[in-house]
C-alpha cells in the first residue's frame, strides 16, 4: 500500500505536498483544499491517518484518497454559479470544498445510497458551518443531499453544469450519466477502469479525456422491489434565495471588500502575507498505487526524472549550513469578519444573523 505523496503533519502540509506533485494545480482548487481539514471528516479513532495520502473507510462511510479528490476538482474546472451534482456524495467532504467555490449563487446536490452516511454528511457541513474560520472566508454554496440509489434519479431532474460520480460506472449506463449534463456541461467518472472527462460541447456531441488509471467498486445496482416498481430518487429542489437573505450576502460581501481594502493599504503593495514556509523537501513522482480498499485503487505514472536529484541534495545541503533556527508556527489568523461583524452598532440579533447564528 502506498500513497501518491508523502504524509502531512496537518493539512496545510498534505496540500503542500499535492501542489509539489503537481495534483493541485490552480489557486482555487488551493484554496479549497486548505479552507478545510480532511481530518473533521474523520472518526475522532482514525483521525491520526488523515493526512496521508491514502483513503479511509469505515463501515458505510469512505474517503477517497486526497491526490484522487484533486484530480477531480481540477478536472472538473469549476466556477462560481455552477450548478454541481455529486452521485455517492460520502461524508460531502468533496461537497464541501465545490461549495466553497461555486459562491453563494450555485447549485450543489449530492446522491448518496446509504441513510447513515447522508446523516454523516449532514453532520459534517453542521459542524463545519459551525466551527470552521473558513466559513466567513467564503461565501458559500451549501450542499443538499438526499437517500437513493444514483441509477434511479428522477427522468425530469434539472440537468447540471458539472457532475461527478464517485464508483465505478459500466459501460451501459455511460449515456446515463451524459444525460445528466448540460450543453457545455463536464462529467468526471471512472470508466472503464480510467477516471474519465467527458465535456457535452452539443446536443449529442462530446469530448472524452482519460485522466487518472483507477479502479472503483461498480455502482449498486437498483433493488427492484416484489411489485416491479421503481422509486425514482426526487433530487433537490432549487430554491430562490430570499430578499432577507441576499442581504445577508451582500452585507458580508461590503464588510470584506472593506476589510481587504485596509489590509491592502497597510502593506502598501495589497499583497498578503505569506503563509508560514516550510522546510523545502525535493520529492520526484513515480508510478504509485493508492489503495482505497479492497476492490478500489488508483493509481499514477508521471514523468519527472531524476536527473537533477544531485543538485537538489547539493542545493539543500547548502542551505542546511546557512540556516537560522527554525521559525515558530503562527497562531491561526483572526477572523477579521466575525470580529467586524460583532464591532458594528447593531443590534445583537441582526449581527447573529450575519453571523449565520454561528457557535464560535
Amino acid at each position: 500500500m502506498g500513497g501518491a505523496v508523502s504524509a502531512g503533519e496537518d493539512n496545510d502540509e498534505l496540500i503542500d505536498n499535492l501542489k509539489e506533485a503537481q495534483y493541485i494545480r490552480t489557486e482555487l482548487v488551493e484554496q479549497a483544499f486548505r479552507a478545510i481539514d480532511r481530518a473533521d471528516y474523520y472518526l475522532e479513532e482514525f483521525k491520526e491517518n488523515a493526512y496521508k495520502d491514502l483513503a479511509w473507510r469505515h463501515g458505510n462511510i469512505h474517503l477517497s484518497a486526497p491526490c484522487v479528490y484533486s484530480e477531480v476538482m481540477e478536472a472538473l474546472d469549476l466556477q462560481p454559479g455552477l450548478s454541481f451534482l455529486n452521485l455517492g456524495s460520502g461524508t460531502g467532504y468533496l461537497s464541501s470544498m465545490v461549495g466553497l467555490i461555486l459562491g453563494p449563487f450555485g447549485v450543489n446536490h449530492g446522491v448518496e445510497l446509504h441513510s447513515d452516511v447522508t446523516e454523516y454528511a449532514r453532520q459534517k457541513l453542521d459542524f463545519f458551518i459551525k466551527t470552521s474560520d473558513s466559513f466567513d472566508k467564503f461565501e458559500f454554496c451549501e450542499p443538499s443531499f438526499v437517500t437513493g440509489n444514483c441509477l434511479e434519479i428522477s427522468p425530469d431532474c434539472t440537468q447540471y453544469d458539472r457532475v461527478y460520480c464517485g464508483a465505478g460506472v459500466q459501460k451501459e449506463h455511460e449515456d446515463y450519466m451524459k444525460n445528466l449534463l448540460k450543453v457545455g456541461g463536464i462529467l468526471v467518472m471512472p470508466l472503464e477502469e480510467k477516471l474519465t472527462k467527458i465535456t457535452r460541447i452539443g446536443p449529442s456531441a462530446w469530448e472524452t479525456k482519460k485522466i487518472l488509471a483507477v479502479s472503483f467498486a461498480p455502482l449498486i445496482q437498483p433493488c427492484r422491489s416484489e411489485s416491479g416498481i421503481s422509486h425514482p430518487v426526487q433530487l433537490p429542489l432549487l430554491v430562490v434565495r430570499s430578499l432577507q437573505d441576499l442581504a445577508r450576502i451582500a452585507i458580508r460581501a461590503a464588510i470584506k471588500k472593506t476589510i481587504h481594502q485596509e489590509t491592502a493599504s497597510k502593506n502598501g503593495n495589497g499583497q498578503n502575507t505569506p503563509r508560514f514556509k516550510r522546510r523545502r523537501t525535493h520529492r520526484h513522482r513515480v508510478e504509485t498505487i493508492v489503495f482505497l480498499d479492497e476492490e478500489v485503487f488508483a493509481s499514477r505514472i508521471s514523468n519527472p526524472s531524476d536527473d537533477n536529484a544531485c543538485e537538489d541534495w547539493e542545493e539543500e545541503r547548502q542551505e542546511n549550513e546557512g540556516r537560522a533556527p527554525p521559525a515558530v508556527k503562527p497562531d491561526p489568523p483572526m477572523n477579521f469578519l466575525r470580529e467586524r461583524v460583532l464591532s458594528l452598532p447593531l443590534p445583537d440579533p441582526l449581527k447573529y444573523y450575519l453571523l449565520y447564528y454561528r457557535e464560535k
